[in-house]
């Protein structure tokens, strides 16, 4: 075992002593559940005061997906789990390509269901799995990792500004000045965990949230809501489907059978059918108007924001 790996975990916040559940074991299950929850409030003010950070990232992708690149999330254990879940929800909510947003996850997708003792370590593995994605200057990497130093977490951060790629780090834990191995640090402080050191609490809930709002507001910014609705889907599932007719439904007032009408007529393009619907034309001046304001439909539309019919 390294000493300077023990001397380190000794100054982290997310590795100390909770003092208010130091009786963990003594508790009801009452009292255990009251416990956790509480903690769990603390995470909400955490995230708001780094607000101006995740702001700073969202730009950075934002910037990176106009131009064409990619956001790339890179961690081991918890941290990686969380990116490739964040990764995997993008296509079904946006409509994105699966390549857009990619979760990069130490000891590979084998670790997403068992965990792959020592495969953090590796400061070579992250490197090589951006290199085998092609990682170039128009992308984004952003490095998870609850502890600050995790190897191979560091390793891809540092190859990425080899790179020219824009790089975040999503940490738990405060960072000093010279530790800084990212272009943004967003470094919500949540306290001692429940657990000492179980960061799939606290830190875990933060830096979900966290990834949640990068990739929500970037998306959002490139036009895939209409308001807070949801129309940039693809009909991959009967679900999905589904809910293309609900939000056809809502915002024109139209019947289901007519909702599946219009999506037809738009080739089961959301977006084209509403603007088709809402003002009035047809599929080609749709893609026309989403095409010349960004494939933003409030832009394609005038203005207009949604209305949700009763």
């Amino acid at each position: 075992m390294k000493r300077e790996i023990y001397d380190r975990l000794g100054n982290l916040t997310t590795e100390s002593l909770n003092p208010r559940t130091k009786d963990l074991d003594a508790m009801t299950v009452g009292e255990i559940l009251r416990a956790m929850n509480w903690e769990d409030g603390e995470v909400i003010g955490a995230v708001e005061k780094v607000i101006p950070q995740v702001e700073e990232a969202v730009v950075m992708a934002e910037t990176s997906f106009r131009n064409g690149g990619r956001l790339f999330y890179v961690g081991a254990g918890t941290s990686g789990r969380l990116g490739v879940l964040d990764a995997a929800e993008c296509p079904p909510t946006f409509g994105t390509d699966p390549s857009m947003v990619q979760g990069i996850i130490a000891g590979g997708y084998g670790a997403l269901v068992k965990a792959v003792e020592g495969a953090e370590d590796d400061e070579h593995g992250g490197v090589e799995e951006l290199k085998k994605r092609g990682l170039c200057d128009k992308d984004v990497v952003v490095g998870i990792a609850a502890s600050t130093r995790t190897p191979y977490v560091m390793g891809a951060l540092e190859y990425g500004k080899k790179m020219g790629a824009g790089t975040v780090l999503v940490t738990c834990n405060e960072v000093s000045e010279g530790d800084i191995t990212a272009g943004v640090v967003i470094a919500p402080v949540v306290g001692p965990e429940v657990v000492a050191g179980s960061t799939r609490l606290k830190a875990g809930t933060a830096t979900k949230m966290i990834l949640n709002m990068i990739t929500t507001a970037a998306m959002i910014r490139l036009g895939k809501t209409w308001g807070n609705l949801m129309v940039d889907l693809k009909a991959w599932s009967d679900k999905l489907r589904a809910r293309s007719c609900r939000m056809m439904t809502l915002v024109t007032g139209c019947s289901f059978e007519e909702a599946v009408e219009w999506l037809n007529k738009a080739d089961g393009e959301l977006k084209t059918a509403i603007v088709m619907a809402v003002g009035g034309v047809d599929a080609l001046e749709a893609r026309k108007r989403l095409k010349e304001y960004d494939g933003k439909v409030r832009g394609a539309l005038g203005g207009k924001g949604p209305e949700v019919q009763s």
